[in-house]
């Protein structure tokens, strides 16, 4: 005790080192002097940071309990004139901070006189360590400072990823979130068909998974209003009826929907608005709005117990939307700082560099083009869903002086919808009835029609064709295709331009002006998303392989390493633990065809007789036979359908007459006959002919009646 007294009494020695500890404001230690009575908090002077070790201080020196000064919460802190008047030494004041910085000072970090000096950081729990930092920064850190092992991140409940359609492929957009007993589905699109689905009218999603799990379903998320977003969901509401959530326009175009399949009044649609967030069981999902060629597009931000998940759907960044705000980047920003564990970014113009120019340029060109078609009636071609493109050629008409006609069933219901929601903002009179054209001349006109893909039922492809009962094209026609053909329909759309320009028209079709501005992301802004949110993983979707390559390596450019950037593909379970990602598993999937009311019922073998039927034509081969005797009673006669002309081919059908009779006489026709066998010898050996005389091989049906 008598040491320790002594000790308190000692004046402190100043060094470089205890001045560099302790930083000291100029003047500080003659204020000492001046109030030898008062204590000063030291750490009220240095900020609140902890003091380094001086030299000379034993490591493990307690302070008596009695010295030590009371703790106080934040919110009973006394302020700074208060807490510098403590009653204690000046001296034992700098003893005790140079203490608490000496049982503080970690080993390794030598300074003068061979002690430790350096400050040791102030631990954290791996709770509040996985709450400062962001998983983009975890997984930075951990990479740089582990050599082959896993970081630190603690493991957490899987979620399951799961792309139903939309990978490898345009349209068919639907994904499948999987936590626990909970699975949230965002989108259900269509597909149109390709040249090969002879007869087809759409292909949807195959749904097997989602019936069998229909229990755990919690919702059905929208982000937008497209076809390849919505077009499918009348078909899975009718396997599984759980509610959808989308915001205004989108589901006044849901409801058009289910209307006509009668589903309207069983569904339960759900408005919802940008940063409104909905519970869906142990995940929730927020929506974000985001600018696309709809309004009312939305990402969602889908919060998991493995961390949070953020799909862009479909987006742009116009800074200039001609409706609407700019994409809602400070909420990605916010997301970002919180910690995003994976992006879901959509890949369709992820080939093109630099960013996507805003929709306003279309109506720059638009006025231009007015101006351009002079006496003439201007025709426009666009999508239907495309509301603020179809303003923009109101607003034109309306400077012109002309009046407006909507052609095409599905243009007719989007601008019906988006008036009514406040979406388009037309003055009386502007928009007239078809009915009416007669009553106004071509200068006076502008018709908006679809048909900007060539599609064969489409209104602007009846127009060429001469078949539409109101409009028929002609010299004094001034035509605009207002947007971009999808890959897969450049031959329509060239077909349907031709068919035009033979009319007398004049077309301005693609890139001859700016008709036209994508809704899609090109590669800089898909590069501002990752920056702002900063995601651990990163996952292209929407579209086809090549363009999910080509969002990975704008991923990799960003410095992204090649493990944490994941393609899949449709049915591939994506299973994420907060730490790792990785595909572990497939599920059923695939596509399902719709061929007028039939859903799934034209399969692989229907399809390849429809081709057979397409490329070589039918044969029919009838004969009829006596049931006791086997003798043949009538035949047989060949029809043929789509192979040849019979009457400038008799001789080869008379020929293959002989061929189905010798087939007929080789078999037992007596007693038991398996007209399976029979039939396929008589398909076998009349192909065969027919094949040697044509090189052809059409579709054979064998009909054999016993009589």
């Amino acid at each position: 005790m008598t040491e320790k007294k002594n000790n308190q009494n000692k004046p402190v020695s100043r060094t470089p080192a205890l001045d560099r500890l302790l930083r000291f404001p100029q003047g500080f230690t003659e204020k000492l002097k001046n109030h030898p009575e008062e204590e000063v908090d030291t750490s009220a002077m240095t900020g609140g940071e902890e003091q380094k070790k001086p030299q000379g201080q034993k490591r493990g020196t307690r302070k008596p309990a009695s010295k030590q000064p009371e703790q106080k919460t934040q919110g009973e802190q006394k302020p700074r004139q208060q807490r510098s008047r403590q009653k204690k030494a000046p001296t034992e004041q700098v003893q005790q901070s140079a203490q608490k910085s000496a049982s503080k000072t970690p080993r390794g970090e030598k300074g003068e006189g061979g002690k430790n000096l350096r400050q040791q950081p102030r631990k954290q729990s791996p709770k509040a360590q996985s709450e400062e930092l962001s998983p983009a920064a975890q997984s930075r850190r951990s990479s740089q400072s582990r050599k082959g092992g896993k970081s630190r991140l603690q493991r957490k409940t899987p979620l399951k990823i799961i792309s139903l359609g939309g990978l490898g492929e345009i349209g068919k957009n639907i994904t499948v979130y999987e936590c626990e007993n909970d699975i949230v589905v965002v989108d259900c699109g269509i597909a149109f068909p390709d040249d090969d689905l002879l007869g087809v009218d759409l292909v949807i999603p195959d749904f097997t998974y989602l019936v069998r799990n229909r229990e755990k379903v919690r919702g059905i998320f929208i982000t937008h209003g497209h076809e390849d977003h919505i077009g499918g969901l009348a078909y899975l509401l009718k396997e599984v009826n759980v509610p959808v959530y989308g915001t205004p326009l989108t589901i006044g175009l849901i409801e058009g929907k289910l209307k006509e399949h009668g589903l309207l009044n069983k569904s339960k649609l759900n408005v919802v608005h940008p940063r409104d967030v909905i519970q869906a069981g142990c995940m929730s999902v927020e929506f974000i709005h985001v600018n696309h060629s709809i309004p009312d597009a939305c990402a969602l931000a889908i919060r998991t117990p493995a961390g949070v998940v953020i799909q862009t759907g479909d987006f742009k960044i116009d800074y200039t939307p001609i409706e609407g705000d700019v994409i809602d980047l400070a909420r990605f920003g916010e997301l970002g700082n919180q910690g995003v564990l994976a992006l879901l970014g959509d890949s369709t113009n992820a080939e093109k560099p630099g960013s996507t120019p805003s929709e306003r340029t279309v109506g720059y060109s638009f006025e231009k083009l007015f101006h351009d078609a002079g006496q003439r009636r201007i025709i426009i071609a666009t999508f239907a869903s495309n509301v603020h493109r179809i303003q923009q050629v109101i607003d034109a008409a309306v400077r012109t002086g002309r009046k407006v006609a909507v052609f095409g069933r599905s243009m007719v219901n989007v601008v019906q919808k988006a008036t009514e929601l406040g979406y388009l903002t037309v003055e009386e009179g502007t928009i007239i009835d078809i009915e009416t054209m007669k009553n106004y001349t071509d200068d006076q006109l502008v018709i908006i029609s679809t048909g900007s893909q060539g599609e064969p039922m489409s209104a602007l492809t009846r127009m060429s064709t001469g078949d539409h009962r109101k409009v028929h094209i002609g010299p004094n026609d001034y035509i605009i295709i207002s947007a971009t053909p999808i890959p897969g329909n450049e031959k329509l759309v060239g077909k349907v331009v031709n068919e035009l320009m033979k009319s007398g028209a004049e077309v301005i079709y693609e890139r001859m002006y700016d008709v036209h501005v994508s809704g899609h992301a090109c590669q800089d802004e898909t590069r501002t998303l990752l920056a702002l949110t900063r995601p651990r993983f990163f996952m292209p979707v929407h579209g086809e392989y090549k363009h999910l390559v080509k969002n990975a390596q704008v991923a990799r450019s960003m410095g992204y390493d090649e493990k944490n950037i994941i393609i899949s593909d449709i049915g591939k379970v994506v299973e994420t633990d907060g730490v790792d990602m990785k595909i572990t598993g497939m599920v059923p999937s695939g596509r399902v065809l719709v061929d007028g009311l039939g859903v799934g019922d034209v399969g692989s073998i229907v399809l390849r007789d429809r081709k057979l039927l397409s490329e070589d034509g039918l044969v029919v081969a009838v004969v009829s036979i006596d049931g006791a005797t086997g003798e043949i009673l009538a035949g047989p006669d060949l029809v043929s359908r789509g192979f040849v002309y019979v009457r400038e081919a008799e001789d080869m059908m008379t020929d293959a007459k002989t061929v189905v009779r010798r087939a007929l006489e080789g078999c037992q026709l007596t007693g038991f006959k398996d007209w399976g066998s029979i039939k396929g010898k008589i398909r076998d050996e009349l192909s065969e002919y027919i094949y040697t005389r044509t090189k052809r091989k059409p579709m054979i049906l064998p009909v054999i009646q016993e009589i």
